[in-house]
């Protein structure tokens, strides 16, 4: 098939907008809370005491559910995983303190000694120190297979417990048919687990197409503006009462109230930042697709993989690969408005080289199925004006060549 363009248009898509519509309603709206303020409080206390003993013995034998300790419950907190549990069109939500308190917490509930993990190849750099430092001290295994190649993770589930899906995948950003896969993974009795961070619950509802749970580091465009880190994950409520039962409160890798509610507070505009993003990434994407020293582009919208069917949008990060006129490290401290950062989602334009990334995980390059090329480059596009953007990458790319 032809490759596509921009235009290909997940802007099209029949349900982009009534779902964007039906999500800022949602955000924007308040109900029961007390003496009707437009922002939910915070509750920045540590512990709720009981009115009465028999109070008590309700709440400690589970006949009634309120807020004991801020390491358990918290009103903010609760306020902000129910609005992700709107989002996701899940039953329950649980809000950590960073997205790998969520992976961490989510992974360990469900899985014991001798139970396989099969993982799709390019995920989070930390997600993959996770499965590959400290999963094999629980008797944990891991299995890496291309994601975008259904027929071959469909081929691996027989022996697994839990599958882990990134679409799109970190760095490179392959993208994996989720309903085809998470109907294979039921059909072996094995738990689906998706982290949604790129995309967010706007632009992909993973809990629709069968996968049995999602993730978010939420400190990305769900807080919006890189002053929050936190995570949260959805699913079943039976699923996240097994996290709720075990690891949750034994990891101590609580939200605090006032994370909380600066999340409630990005909430409010995400369905007005997500489509700048994605405008901006587009025509910056597009510009080097065109250009004469970038050789590779790394974005869904260049994609005709079935994944790319789930996605309603498209947000700011991408990768692309420069050729080897390029030389990286001039490159990338020519940049003026792209600050050198990792993390994204936020307002601010950052830019993240492969081959000094990669230093963080050496062991992610000896796995020959992962091979990221060290001549390719992740952008995150924020919030700045798309054309003094292009200059500056246009620029960089013109002068500091080898």
């Amino acid at each position: 098939m032809a490759e596509l363009t921009p235009s290909f248009a997940m802007s099209a898509h029949p349900d982009r907008a009534r779902r964007l519509a039906e999500v800022a309603t949602l955000l924007a709206h308040d109900e029961n809370l007390p003496f009707d303020p437009v922002v939910p409080p915070i509750y920045q206390t540590s512990l709720f005491t009981f009115r009465s003993y028999r109070d008590m013995e309700e709440t400690f034998s589970g006949r009634a559910r309120r807020p004991v300790y801020s390491r358990g419950d918290n009103p903010t907190v609760m306020e902000f995983e129910k609005r992700i549990a709107q989002l996701e069109g899940a039953e329950a939500s649980r809000a950590f303190s960073s997205g790998m308190g969520a992976i961490s917490a989510t992974v360990l509930a469900l899985l014991r000694a001798g139970d396989r993990v099969l993982a799709v190849r390019h995920v989070y750099s930390d997600t993959f120190r996770l499965f590959q430092r400290l999963l094999p001290k629980f008797g944990i295994a891991v299995d890496y297979v291309d994601g975008t190649d259904a027929e071959a993770v469909i081929r691996g589930l027989s022996t697994a417990r839990m599958l882990f899906l990134e679409s799109p995948t970190s760095m490179v950003f392959d993208l994996q048919d989720l309903p085809k896969l998470a109907a294979a993974a039921r059909a072996h009795g094995v738990v689906t687990v998706l982290d949604n961070s790129w995309a967010t619950p706007v632009f992909q509802q993973p809990l629709l197409h069968g996968v049995d749970l999602v993730l978010h580091s939420a400190s990305k465009y769900i807080g919006g503006h890189s002053d929050t880190v936190a995570g949260v994950v959805s699913g079943s409520a039976a699923l996240i009462q097994q996290i709720n039962q075990t690891t949750y409160s034994m990891f101590g890798a609580k939200l605090s109230p006032f994370e909380a509610w600066l999340l409630l507070r990005g909430l409010r505009t995400l369905t007005l930042r997500l489509p700048r993003h994605e405008a901006s990434a587009l025509v910056i994407a597009d510009r080097l697709r065109q250009h004469p020293m970038v050789s590779r582009i790394h974005h869904p919208a260049f994609s005709n993989h079935p994944g790319r069917e789930t996605l309603l949008g498209s947000t700011g990060l991408f990768s692309f690969e420069v050729d080897e006129r390029v030389d990286v490290p001039r490159f990338i401290d020519a940049l003026q408005l792209f600050r050198i950062g990792v993390s994204w989602g936020g307002h601010e334009s950052l830019v993240v080289p492969a081959m000094a990334s990669l230093h963080q995980t050496p062991d992610y390059n000896a796995l020959a199925r992962f091979s990221v090329s060290p001549r390719l480059i992740r952008l995150h596009v924020g919030l700045e004006d798309v054309e003094s953007l292009w200059s500056d990458l246009e620029r960089a790319l013109t002068q500091e060549t080898l």
